[in-house]
C-alpha cells in the first residue's frame, strides 16, 4: 500500500510516520514544506493542479493529512488549516488515483462541553476560537467532498515530543526550572480545567487503523476519561521526584480560570494556559485580573465518547497518562 503522508515533521506526523514505516506493507512518501520531505510542497500556496499531477504520478492508495497550524491569527490559521485542506480535496477529486483520505481534525471543533458529559461525533460543533473554527471548516470540506474519507477528531495529545508551548509542556518546564533552582514551592495557574489526554503514539495507531479501514465520517480519538490538570501536575511531580509543594493560584469563576501571572516572575510562578507576551492593562493598573481561559477555547471540560473508534476502527488507547507524563518529563529533565 502506497501512502502519501502530509505533515510528517509535525508533532503528530512524526509518530504517524514511525508507525507507518514499521508496517512492511506500506510504501511511504512524505510531502511537506521542509527540506527533509520527500517532496516539497506548500499546501497553503500551492495549486490543486500541481498537487493533482503529483498524485497521478505517485498514485497513492491513501493520503494522510497531519499538517496544519495551531497558533497564529485567524488569517494564518485559515490558510494552513482550511485552504490547505481545500487544495487536498480538490486535487484528489481531479486525480485518477482514487486514494482514501485520512484527515486529522481536533476536539477544539466541538468547543465547550457540559461538565460530566462525553462528546460523541453527532454533537453540534460550537468552536470557541479561530483555531477550532478553521479546523471545523476543514472537516466540513472533507465531509462534503464526496471522497472516500474519514476525519479523526483528536482530543488532547500528550507524550514524548509534546510542544513546550502546550499546557503540559509548560507545566514540565515550570517544574524543571523549580527543581533546577531549588524552589520548594511551585506556584501554578490554570489547573482547574479537565481534558481527555491521549498519548501521541496511540493517535498514530488510530491513524494507521483508519487508513486500513472503510470507516467514513468523523471518529473521535481519545481515552474516554477527562483528567483535571491539577491531577496531571501531581502525577508529573511524582514521576519527576519533585518534593516541593504545588500551590494553585486560580480561583474558578464563571467556568474560567482567574489570575494569569507572568511566567517570568520569580518564586516558581508559572501559568499552564497560553502565554502572554506582555502584562495586561488590568495587571498594570492593579485591577482584579479577568478570567483567562484554557487556550483551546473548550471551556473547563472535554471528554470523548470513543465507542465509534472501538467499533469501526477496532482501536482502543493503550498508553496511560502516567507513562505519557513520564516521557514528557524525561525530555524536560535532559535540559536540567
Amino acid at each position: 500500500m502506497r501512502v502519501l503522508l502530509i505533515g510528517a515533521n509535525g508533532y503528530l506526523g512524526r509518530y504517524v510516520a514511525d508507525r507507518l514505516l514499521a508496517d512492511p506493507a506500506v510504501q511511504l512518501t512524505a510531502l511537506g514544506r521542509g527540506d527533509d520531505a520527500d517532496v516539497r510542497f506548500d499546501l497553503a500556496t500551492g495549486s490543486p493542479g500541481a498537487l493533482t499531477r503529483f498524485l497521478d504520478a505517485v498514485h497513492p492508495g491513501v493520503v494522510i493529512n497531519c499538517a496544519g497550524a495551531t497558533r497564529g491569527g485567524a488569517r494564518e490559521l485559515t490558510r494552513h488549516n482550511t485552504v490547505a485542506v481545500a487544495t487536498i480535496c480538490e486535487s484528489l477529486r481531479r486525480s485518477g488515483c482514487g486514494a482514501r483520505l485520512v484527515q486529522l481534525g481536533c476536539a477544539a471543533e466541538y468547543g465547550p462541553s457540559q461538565p460530566g458529559s462525553s462528546t460523541a461525533e453527532d454533537a453540534v460543533p460550537r468552536p470557541g476560537g479561530p483555531y477550532g473554527v478553521s479546523k471545523l471548516a476543514a472537516t466540513e470540506l472533507v465531509l462534503g467532498s464526496g471522497l472516500d474519507a474519514v476525519v479523526l477528531r483528536i482530543f488532547s495529545p500528550v507524550g514524548p515530543g509534546t510542544p513546550a508551548g502546550s499546557p503540559l509542556g509548560r507545566l514540565a518546564e515550570a517544574m524543571r526550572r523549580a527543581m533546577q533552582s531549588g524552589d520548594g514551592e511551585l506556584k501554578l495557574s490554570g489547573l482547574g480545567v479537565q481534558r481527555d489526554f491521549v498519548d501521541v503514539r496511540d493517535v498514530a495507531r488510530a491513524v494507521h487503523a483508519a487508513s486500513l479501514s472503510a470507516a467514513q465520517g468523523v471518529v473521535n480519538i481519545g481515552t474516554g476519561r477527562a483528567v483535571r490538570l491539577r491531577d496531571a501536575a501531581a502525577v508529573l511531580a511524582r514521576v519527576a521526584g519533585y518534593g516541593g509543594a504545588l500551590h494553585e493560584l486560580d480561583v474558578p469563576h464563571g467556568g474560567a480560570q482567574q489570575g494569569h501571572p507572568h511566567p517570568g516572575r520569580p518564586g516558581g510562578l508559572a501559568s499552564i494556559g497560553a502565554p502572554r507576551s506582555e502584562a495586561t492593562a488590568e495587571q498594570l493598573s492593579g485591577a482584579a485580573p479577568q478570567p483567562y481561559p484554557y487556550p483551546d477555547g473548550c471551556g473547563t471540560w472535554q471528554q470523548a465518547d470513543v465507542r465509534t473508534a472501538r467499533d469501526r476502527l477496532g482501536w482502543r488507547p493503550r498508553i496511560n497518562l502516567e507513562e505519557s507524563l513520564a516521557d514528557i518529563w524525561m525530555e524536560a529533565a535532559c535540559r536540567i
